[in-house]
């Protein structure tokens, strides 16, 4: 299944993509798509719900943020050997985490703002999970239990916020910088993910282009790791980490522009797409 989360005539809903169209599921049951996923056999129970739900053509709606409500959201930095040698990083032995906040989020086709602060606006094309089930110490052979689908993600990232200092997190937390969607997508339809690619296209030109298999650090890792510092809750959402082509590592540095068109394509998870305006 494909869920998704959207906006119509004012009103937050969400429902299973059908073709054209979305099986509006939040009229009649849980108000968001988080809280469906709270339910016991979640999954199941949207399936079932899908058949007598009214459609509403996906053309009428606005697509949020995939989950716009996530109790927290954790990245991975450095997870792709190309990204950190890009950098210069050091070879680490732990996944390298950072946190983006639930509001600086957008949806597919929402515009990516570049802040008045800087002109310095990054695209880092990326995989996110959503946690279906919770738990604290996961181990990483039960790891894919807990996931409940994948989205495509771009981390935006304001580059010299995020090098003011030795932590992240300014950098990565401006308003309406992380798009996140279109879809989530069940793992059942995703299938094993090592060979799928992931590509980023600024205005058609291809950027960044990799196997998700190339992560150093693979996704039972990051789960357990995570698992072990924090509770992992149903909703919360792991950003997995960016491949190399980076615009501020190339000469001269790339970067996003208003005008620009962004694009972030994952096989068999979809294509999220956005424009970049600036912050009036």
């Amino acid at each position: 299944m494909k869920l998704a989360s959207f906006t119509r005539s004012g009103r937050r809903s969400w429902g299973v993509v059908d073709g054209d169209a979305i099986a509006d599921l939040g009229t009649a049951g849980p108000a968001t798509l988080k809280l469906a996923l709270s339910r016991p056999d979640a999954i199941a129970a949207i399936r079932a719900a899908t058949s007598g739900a009214p459609r509403i053509a996906l053309a009428d709606v606005t697509l949020d943020p995939v989950l716009p409500d996530p109790d927290k959201i954790l990245c991975v930095g450095l997870n792709y050997e190309n990204h950190r040698k890009e950098t210069g990083r050091d070879v680490v032995e732990h996944p390298t985490i950072f946190t983006r906040f639930a509001n600086s989020q957008i949806g597919h086709n929402a515009p990516l703002i570049r802040p008045k602060c800087s002109t310095h606006l990054d695209f880092e094309g990326e995989l996110a999970l959503v946690i279906g089930k919770p738990g604290r110490h996961i181990a990483k052979d039960t790891a894919f239990d807990h996931i409940a689908g994948y989205a495509c993600y771009n981390d935006g990232s304001v580059r010299d916020w995020q090098r003011h200092t030795i932590q992240f997190t300014p950098g990565k937390n401006f308003m309406d910088t992380g798009a996140f969607g279109p879809y989530l997508v069940t793992p059942d339809e995703v299938g094993p993910l090592p060979d799928l690619k992931l590509q980023t296209r600024l205005n058609g030109q291809v950027v960044q282009d990799t196997r998700i298999g190339d992560m150093i650090f693979d996704i039972p890792t990051i789960i357990a790791y995570c698992s072990t510092f924090t509770q992992l809750e149903i909703g919360d959402v792991i950003v997995t980490g960016t491949p190399g082509g980076v615009g501020a590592k190339r000469n001269p540095p790339l970067w996003m522009k208003p005008g620009d068109i962004v694009e972030i394509e994952i096989d068999k998870v979809g294509l999220l797409k956005n424009p970049i305006v600036d912050e009036v």
